[in-house]
């Protein structure tokens, strides 16, 4: 328990260098007050650029990589027999620290880059299935929220069924717990878009275009 406690405390700490917030202050604005008021990757791209876009997300899923493996490598030296999973609990302190930054008054992201980092680290497999999903579902409706809902929820359903295959990093000793976690991390991520899933059931949520004009 005390690893696990651990692996979290240290993932939040990892989780409170907010790439869009310092890039913005260097742009003399604050995120939060521009755009949709999200400090992550979709704001900064609409607010900042392309450029200041793709900066964002990568230090957003460096940080949570670099969460998940010292949760993997190091705390893991605690208690060994956790190892497979600790990275993960090391993650969900990163997106928690990225989400609810204490010295921002918890006025975070919305996590998706994190989670994308995490499960990167984890297995290339759900990775790579959430990637599909997410550009399916993006250039066909062009909404960022709905193709970043669907992929979280992708990484849930395939890890449940490569889990049982055998097939991820995780022994069977450690398969319920590995999907209670994988549940946490969407879960979280499905809260942080509450309000895109209400205008997206309105039809009112923001199209997001990869141009130089953004429509509407």
């Amino acid at each position: 328990m005390i690893a696990r406690i651990l692996a979290i405390a240290v993932g939040y700490l990892f989780g409170l260098f907010q790439t869009s917030y310092i890039l913005g202050k260097m742009h003399g604005i604050d995120i939060r007050e521009k755009g949709s008021g999200n400090a992550g990757t979709t704001n900064a791209l609409r607010t900042m650029g392309a450029k200041a876009g793709l900066i964002v997300l990568l230090g957003d899923i460096l940080k949570a990589v670099a969460a998940y493996l010292v949760g993997r490598f190091l705390i893991s030296l605690l208690a060994p027999p956790l190892a497979p999973i600790l990275g993960l609990y090391a993650g969900i302190g990163c997106i928690l620290g990225h989400c609810f930054p204490f010295y921002m008054g918890f006025r975070g992201g919305k996590g998706i880059a994190s989670i994308a980092g995490i499960v990167l680290v984890f297995s290339w497999k759900l990775f790579l299935i959430g990637i599909v999903v997410f550009i399916i579902i993006f250039l066909i409706t062009h909404y960022v929220s709905l193709a970043s809902l669907l992929a979280t929820f992708s990484f849930l359903v395939a890890a449940i069924v490569l889990g049982l295959m055998g097939r991820l990093p995780v022994p069977m000793a450690l398969y319920p717990e590995m999907c209670v976690l994988i549940g946490v991390i969407v879960a979280i991520a499905w809260f942080q878009h509450r309000e895109n899933i209400g205008r997206l059931l309105t039809k009112t949520e923001r199209k997001t275009y990869l141009s130089k004009k953004n429509k509407s």
